[in-house]
């Protein structure tokens, strides 16, 4: 997924973008989502998020 497009779901849920690395604004989302904020932390095999809508870009 592209920045642009993670940044307006960030707007979207009231997250402030800034001038936040890709990582760590999918990881704010994540946690305002509710989920375990694991995005690119090498868990993705082990997190239990399968439908998550970052897995495609995670490692």
């Amino acid at each position: 997924m592209k920045v642009q497009d993670i940044k307006e779901i960030a707007q979207r849920m009231d997250i402030s973008c800034g001038k936040l690395k890709k990582g760590e604004l999918i990881r704010l989302i994540q946690s305002k989502e509710g989920n375990i904020a694991c995005f690119d932390s090498g868990q993705s095999s082990r997190c239990g998020q399968g439908g998550c809508l970052w897995a495609e870009d995670c490692n």
